[in-house]
């Protein structure tokens, strides 16, 4: 791992998911490589369901994205954090790479089928999503990517793109690597059904009211096949342990099943655990999140540099590709016959 890129989309509250299983380990990976840790708000990928989203707080939501994410422990004087559409090279690059996938590429991969069957007319944005999505990576070249299970598909897609454009043009771009996190590869939603997402509405915001959070915990599902409370439980069919298994210390985990399972405990005592461990992780992040909030200019100007950092690299590989490909540069005259 030398070069990493992963991005974070602003269509709504960054929540416990996003956390677990981006944020967190885009902290550890950040410790590592410092600025060769390429962090972006894809604010270009938000567009891609014209329904789905709001212009009117696209912007705002953005700049509070990157604000959680630093609130979070992303520090933006280590790693290069900057918002997607500051950087133009990645449209570029995507209409490049557009030419030359094969339709049946993209109406293969398994979120646009998913997404497409949800809606009355399809964007061809959403089936040109993992293109610009393979542009994002491959204008660092980065070779790692950290990313959730259901974009590992998108991750071969934009493999397959580094190998035709090098095929065609010479070796250019890197074939990046998907990067799982081993500890929450995905997070479900508080509905117990489906992975946690903004869109379904089944999340827990990093900086909802603590009193709203208690109440989503409270109605977790727990194991359906205990009725009463003396009734032993299975830890492995409670939400409310895969829950606290991301937040509290492995021992008290353990312990608490190990009650649950001989009717020792009641699942609300586990509940009230549940939300005071997690209050632990999510109380310091809010507190840094207010402190952000007083001073917006400073979360502005990180963007701004994280984007200038950004495009130096993308121009440079952007040089390379008009080259390769042969676009006219302006610094090159035809050859007069």
């Amino acid at each position: 791992m030398t070069r990493v890129l992963s991005g974070i989309q602003p269509s709504g509250e960054i929540h416990i998911g996003n956390y677990l299983g981006a944020i967190k380990q885009w902290v550890a990976i950040g410790e590592k490589l410092g600025r060769e840790a390429f962090f972006c708000i894809v604010d270009y990928h938000a567009l891609t369901n014209p329904l789905a989203y709001e212009p009117e707080t696209l912007a705002q939501r953005t700049f509070e994205a990157a604000l959680v994410n630093m609130a979070a422990g992303l520090d933006p004087e280590k790693v290069t954090l900057f918002v997607q559409s500051h950087v133009p090279e990645h449209t570029e690059l995507s209409w490049v790479f557009t030419t030359i996938t094969p339709l049946g590429d993209l109406t293969r991969m398994t979120q646009f089928k998913d997404k497409a069957a949800k809606q009355e007319a399809v964007w061809s944005g959403l089936l040109m999503y993992p293109v610009l999505q393979a542009a994002d990576i491959l204008i660092y070249k980065a070779d790692t990517v950290p990313v959730g299970e259901d974009q590992v598909q998108h991750i071969e897609l934009t493999r397959e793109i580094a190998r035709r454009f090098n095929a065609l043009f010479g070796e250019t771009f890197p074939e990046p690597e998907g990067l799982l996190n081993p500890e929450a590869p995905r997070v479900p939603g508080i509905d117990g059904k489906a992975k946690m997402s903004k869109s379904l509405g089944n999340t827990i915001g990093l900086l909802e009211p603590e009193e709203s959070i208690w109440r989503k915990i409270q109605h977790l599902p727990d194991d359906p096949q205990r009725i009463r409370l003396s009734d032993p439980g299975a830890p492995e069919r409670s939400l409310v342990f895969t829950y606290l298994a991301y937040f509290a210390p492995p021992e008290l985990v353990e312990a608490l099943k190990e009650e649950y399972r001989r009717a020792g405990v009641g699942t609300l005592v586990v509940k009230r655990v549940l939300f005071e461990e997690m209050m632990k992780v999510l109380r310091p992040i809010r507190e840094r999140a207010e402190e952000l909030k007083k001073d917006p200019d400073y979360v502005m100007d990180a963007l701004l540099e994280g984007a200038r950092r950004a495009r130096a690299v993308a121009q440079a590989t952007m040089e390379e590709v008009r080259e390769k490909v042969g676009l006219l540069l302006p610094s090159k005259r035809p050859v007069r016959s």
